[in-house]
C-alpha cells in the first residue's frame, strides 16, 4: 500500500510562513482575469491557512515567459482577482526570491496573504535547480501544494520544495487525490471509462492502462473511427488514423485478454462537411457513405452507452463523443452527460471527469456540478489516467 499524503489536518500553521503552491495560470484579457475557476478552487486552502494564523505566501507560474521577467507574464493583475475571490487583501512582491521577496514577507502579520511574482521568471523553476529551491525554501517554514494541475511537472515549486520543508497537500489537491482514488485506485465495480477526442495517437498510453483497470471501455469521438476502420469498416472521409490500425487491433486484443469489453458505435451521424446545422443523417456504421464523414455517434449507440452506465458503479470520462462544439453533432455528448449526471444524483454512479473538452462539454450540458468530481487539470489528469506517477504528488507522500 502506498503511503498516504499529509494534509492540512496535520499542519501547525499558526505564526508560520507557509509557502503555498497554487495554479493561477488563468485566462486574462487587457490585464483582467476573465475566468476565476482556478482561483475559486484554491480559495478554501488560502483562507483556512490565514484563518489559522499562518502567513500565506502564494507561489505560482503564469504563461510561458522566455528568458526572464516580462510585463505580459506578470502575476500582478492576478493578485487583485485573488483578493476579489477570497474577500481579503492580497499583497504583491515583484520577485519570487531574494531581498524583494524577503522584505515583503518580513512585513507580513499572521493571517496576511502575499503573492510572489511568476516563478517562471527564474530559469531554476522549470529546471528544478537546487540553488533556486534553496532560495525559495529560505522564505518559508512549511510547504503546501494545492496545484494538482501542475503536479505532473517536476519543477522547483511543485516538487523540489517538498523535499526541503515539511510538505502537505492543500484542500483542492486532497479532494483531487480522493476523487482519483475513488475512480481508479479502489473503485466500486463495474467501472466504465469513456475515452473520446480526435486521435488515438494522443491516448495510446491511456488506452493501454485502462484496458487493465476498467470493465467496459467506451470509445467515442474521432478515435472511434480508427477503431471502426481497424475492424474493417468503411469510414468515408471521416477523421481516421489509418496507420494506427495494427496498434488499435493490439489494444483490442489486450482488452479481450483482460476481460475488458470495448463498446464501439453501431450507428453514426454523418454529413458531407463539418459546419453548424449542416444537413446530417444517421447511418449504420456498416454503411457510411464514401463522400461523407462521421461527426457524432447515433441514437442506437447513445442507448447502448446509457445502458452500460446504468450497470456501472464508477465512471471515468475523458473526451467527447462527437464534434460537440458544432450542433447538431453535440447531441450524443449532451445526452450521455445528462444521463451520467442523473445516475450520479440518484446515488447509483460515482462519476469523475477531466480534460478541457470534457469540462467544456459538461458545462455546456449544465451538469458539471452534478458529477462526483470534475478535474480542471488537463495534462496531470491525463497522465494520472495513464497510470503514471506524478512527481508533485509523489513528493507529498508521508515519509
Amino acid at each position: 500500500m502506498k503511503q498516504p499524503f499529509r494534509t492540512l489536518d496535520s499542519a501547525d500553521v499558526a505564526g508560520k510562513r507557509v509557502l503555498l503552491r497554487v495554479d493561477l495560470n488563468v485566462p486574462t484579457e487587457d490585464g483582467r482575469v476573465t475566468d476565476t475557476t482556478r482561483i475559486e478552487r484554491v480559495a478554501p486552502t488560502i483562507t483556512e491557512i490565514a484563518d489559522k494564523g499562518g502567513k500565506v505566501i502564494l507561489l505560482a507560474h503564469f504563461g510561458r515567459p522566455e528568458g526572464g521577467p516580462d510585463e505580459a507574464n506578470s502575476l500582478r493583475p492576478v493578485a487583485a482577482a485573488v483578493a476579489d475571490v477570497i474577500k481579503r487583501p492580497v499583497a504583491f512582491a515583484t520577485d519570487s526570491v531574494g531581498k524583494t521577496a524577503e522584505d515583503a514577507i518580513a512585513k507580513m502579520n499572521n493571517g496576511d496573504v502575499l503573492l510572489l511574482e511568476n516563478t517562471r521568471f527564474h530559469k531554476g523553476e522549470e529546471k528544478n535547480d537546487p540553488a533556486y529551491v534553496d532560495e525559495l525554501a529560505k522564505l518559508g517554514d512549511l510547504y503546501v501544494n494545492d496545484a494538482f494541475s501542475a503536479a505532473h511537472r517536476a519543477h522547483a515549486t511543485t516538487e523540489g520544495l517538498a523535499h526541503k520543508l515539511p510538505a502537505h497537500a492543500g484542500r483542492a489537491m486532497e479532494k483531487e487525490l480522493e476523487a482519483l482514488a475513488l475512480a481508479l485506485g479502489a473503485p466500486a465495480r463495474p467501472v466504465a471509462a469513456i475515452v473520446g477526442g480526435a486521435k488515438v495517437s494522443t491516448k495510446l498510453e491511456l488506452l493501454g492502462n485502462l484496458v487493465n483497470k476498467v470493465d467496459v471501455l467506451i470509445i467515442g469521438g474521432g478515435m472511434a473511427n480508427t477503431f471502426l476502420f481497424a475492424a474493417g469498416k468503411g469510414v468515408g472521409k471521416s477523421l481516421c488514423e489509418r496507420g494506427l490500425a495494427d496498434t488499435v487491433r493490439s489494444i483490442v486484443a489486450a482488452a479481450a485478454k483482460a476481460e475488458c469489453r470495448i463498446l464501439l458505435p453501431v450507428d453514426a451521424t454523418v454529413a458531407a462537411e463539418l459546419k453548424p446545422h449542416v444537413h446530417a443523417h444517421v447511418v449504420d456504421v456498416d454503411h457510411v457513405p464514401h463522400e461523407e464523414m462521421i461527426l457524432d455517434i447515433g441514437p442506437k449507440s447513445v442507448t447502448a452507452v446509457e445502458e452500460a452506465l446504468a450497470r456501472a458503479k464508477t465512471l471515468v470520462w475523458n473526451g467527447p463523443f462527437g464534434a460537440f462544439e458544432t450542433p447538431p453533432f453535440d447531441a450524443a455528448t449532451m445526452a450521455i452527460a445528462k444521463t451520467a449526471a442523473t445516475l450520479t444524483k440518484q446515488g447509483k454512479l460515482k462519476s469523475v471527469a477531466g480534460g478541457g473538452d470534457t469540462v467544456a462539454a459538461l458545462n455546456e450540458a449544465r451538469v458539471a456540478g452534478d458529477f462526483t468530481y470534475v478535474s480542471t487539470a488537463g495534462g496531470a489528469f491525463l497522465e494520472w489516467m495513464e497510470g503514471k506517477a506524478l512527481p508533485g504528488v509523489e513528493a507529498l507522500r508521508a515519509r
